[in-house]
């Protein structure tokens, strides 16, 4: 009896000294090949302030900007936003091979241009690189990462054509190009995006050319397509039973009768102003629950139809074309 109170009471105090010793944080548990690519980073972008937490006497995972996954301790999110950073995207971030998310953003002093390197991280999953001085052309090396869905290269000042080959990327819901210098055509492939979901930003640049044939199939919830010089016949691309909610083809040269278009009955958000259009507002547009609607500086003529939400908008969203007449413009003679 005495033995096995000794031995409970042994037991017991074996499991109290267990518990109560310190657990290492997640923050102690940085792999060290991803700690030596952090520091090395850290190194070529010049030591910045916006790093001063990367310390190597310090775990990883408690560093600012970077994320730990909570069982393999790998890094797999680097997020550099918002700071006093200079340089170019060090080739080293290719070396954290379990990344998912990378961002560079709104980093006015980061140049050159987007690093092959990059081309390596399999697992990425969102990218952004944006609101920087980055150059060069879009690289058609993102069509390799195959589990992308999020892919925003905007407002940067990126050049040349873009890369078809980023329509094969299976799982891409998102893509901003805009506010950038590209140039040339919309690839003909960028109708074939094969997610359900998709929004597409390729506005502010300088594209040209006509919509591709391939947009006749192509169902996007948001498109924006402004301010480029985009010419043709855009009526190709809506039909009502797409499931388009937002689309902006402002400021482009787009010329082709609207009277016979059929617009999506989801469409919330609708701008075709600063455009060639001719013909009338067709009757059908009373049925849209639109939320936004902007026609002006067209050439468009006739009776603004009446009903729906058509009479809520205000005289600018239609003023300066033809002969458009009826309310909210002055009354048709």
């Amino acid at each position: 009896m005495e033995i096995s109170k000794r031995f409970l009471l042994s037991s017991s105090l074996l499991l109290l000294l267990l518990a109560t010793r310190p657990c290492p944080s997640l923050s102690d548990r940085c792999n060290p090949k991803d700690k030596k690519v952090l520091l090395q980073i850290k190194k070529d972008l010049n030591n910045p302030y916006l790093l001063a937490s990367w310390d190597p006497n310090t775990g990883c995972c408690g560093w600012y900007c970077v994320e730990c996954d909570e069982i393999t301790h790998r890094i797999n999110s680097l997020t550099i936003f918002s700071g006093e950073l200079s340089g170019q995207i060090p080739d080293a971030v290719g070396d954290l091979p379990f990344l998912e998310t990378l961002i560079f953003r709104k980093l006015s002093n980061l140049t050159g241009q987007i690093p092959r390197a990059i081309s390596k991280l399999k697992h990425l999953k969102m990218v952004r690189l944006s609101w920087t001085n980055l150059s060069g052309p879009v690289p058609a090396f993102f069509s390799e990462l195959k589990n992308l869905t999020y892919l925003d290269l905007s407002f940067n000042n990126l050049t040349g054509t873009i890369p078809g080959s980023l329509s094969l990327l299976p799982n891409l819901g998102a893509l901003h190009l805009d506010r950038n210098h590209l140039t040339g055509p919309i690839p003909d492939s960028f109708g074939k995006f094969a997610s359900s979901d998709f929004y597409l930003y390729l506005s502010h640049n300088q594209l040209s050319g006509k919509i591709p044939y391939s947009f006749r199939g192509f169902d996007p919830t948001v498109i924006d397509l402004s301010r480029n010089k985009l010419e043709g016949d855009l009526s190709i691309f809506f039909n009502s039973n797409k499931s388009t909610q937002v689309a902006d083809f402002s400021r482009n040269l787009f010329q082709f009768d609207l009277s016979r278009v059929e617009f999506p009955k989801s469409m919330r958000s609708l701008d075709l102003s600063h455009n060639k259009i001719a013909g009338g507002l067709p009757e059908m547009m009373t049925s849209l629950d639109l939320q936004f609607l902007n026609m002006s500086y067209n050439r468009l003529c006739g009776k603004i139809p009446v009903g729906g939400e058509l009479q809520s908008f205000a005289y600018d969203s239609y003023f300066h074309n033809r002969c458009l007449c009826g309310a909210p413009l002055p009354s048709c003679k």
